[in-house]
């Protein structure tokens, strides 16, 4: 397993529109696998849907796995329906936020700047903002793939982020249901300049950033995915519903 430089590793769950109270078992699962087996040498968070944050925060107390939450508004209160505040998710147990997740970016629209000001919300709440950033097959194909994901972390991350209050998490989304793969090459090649682009603005504290492969990451490719240079964890979706396929990935800290 490589822990590129100083930062720290971990396996994070993005459970997206799925989860029920019933899911819970699963987690009670993941929480005795990581009772019986190694001690793996990363952290174990789960981002399931706002309606089980609280209840599986309560609940998995001392377990060692984490809770945080998929999305939140930048404001800390208001007139916004629908939308949810960090000092709210905060309240409800949860330890980080995803903002930005390319889902976000093009089901919502939302920008640089609308995520930036979501990532200094978390912050100033105290939470790890979780800031992703990926390229559209289409800006991959014309050669741009790394000049628009360090655009976006430029305008995505605050000036104010530290190793300890942001991570960043890379999503080809260029991959997602084309059926093109990224190889190991490829992971490795972006993440050094994602590395690269922090250590350019945040002199040698940027090497302490983590920063998570968030694409298609599963148990019989874990290893050697967690295993590419300046990757210091996963970003899950559909592998982190299930409690063994999640403790397979979590084995490559093992």
């Amino acid at each position: 397993m490589s822990t590129s430089n100083t930062a720290k590793s971990l396996a994070a769950g993005n459970w997206k529109m799925n989860g029920l109270k019933a899911s819970f078992e699963e987690l009670e699962d993941l929480a005795v696998a990581l009772a019986s087996d190694a001690k793996p040498s990363c952290g174990v968070l789960i981002c399931p849907p706002f309606t089980l944050v609280a209840s599986f925060a309560e609940k998995l107390v001392g377990t060692g796995i984490l809770i945080g939450a998929q999305d939140c508004h930048e404001n800390a209160s208001g007139a916004h329906t629908g939308d949810i505040s960090t000092a709210m998710l905060a309240d409800a147990g949860a330890s980080h936020v995803i903002v930005g997740h390319s889902e976000r970016r093009a089901d919502h629209g939302e920008d640089d700047v609308t995520v930036q000001a979501k990532a200094t919300a978390v912050m100033g709440e105290g939470l790890v903002a979780i800031i992703c950033a990926g390229e559209t097959e289409g800006e991959r194909d014309a050669g741009g793939a790394v000049s628009v994901v360090t655009g976006q972390m430029d305008g995505s991350i605050p000036d104010s982020a530290t190793p300890d209050t942001v991570i960043i998490a890379y999503e080809p989304v260029w991959a997602i249901g084309t059926g093109r793969t990224p190889t190991v090459g490829d992971v490795e090649e972006m993440h050094s300049a994602m590395r690269a682009n922090l250590v350019a603005r945040f002199g040698d504290s940027g090497n302490g950033f983590s920063l998570l492969y968030g694409g298609s990451v599963k148990p019989s490719n874990a290893s050697e995915l967690m295993g590419a240079a300046n990757v210091n964890g996963a970003l899950v979706g559909g592998a982190s519903l299930k409690a063994s396929d999640f403790n397979g990935i979590i084995d490559a800290y093992r």
